[in-house]
């Protein structure tokens, strides 16, 4: 899960999985697969390193090598 700030300073965290879209109009809203909108502070940037962030940190970074396999 990734922690996001509502424009209110209620921090809450979601899971990056349900993420279907994230947009700045100007203020950034992320719509998650069940429908429901959370407007952030953070910008679709931010949200985006976070995901990257978190994925890397669960899953670790797989090294693939130049023949096209794993290494």
């Amino acid at each position: 899960m990734i922690e996001v700030t509502r424009l209110n300073g209620t921090v809450v965290l979601i899971n990056q999985d349900l993420i279907e879209c994230v947009e700045e109009a100007p203020d950034t809203i992320v719509t998650l697969t069940t429908g429901k909108r959370i407007i952030v502070k953070e910008s679709r940037q931010e949200i985006k390193n976070r995901v990257k962030s978190y994925k890397q940190e669960i899953y670790g970074l797989i090294p693939i090598n130049t023949e096209g396999g794993k290494a």
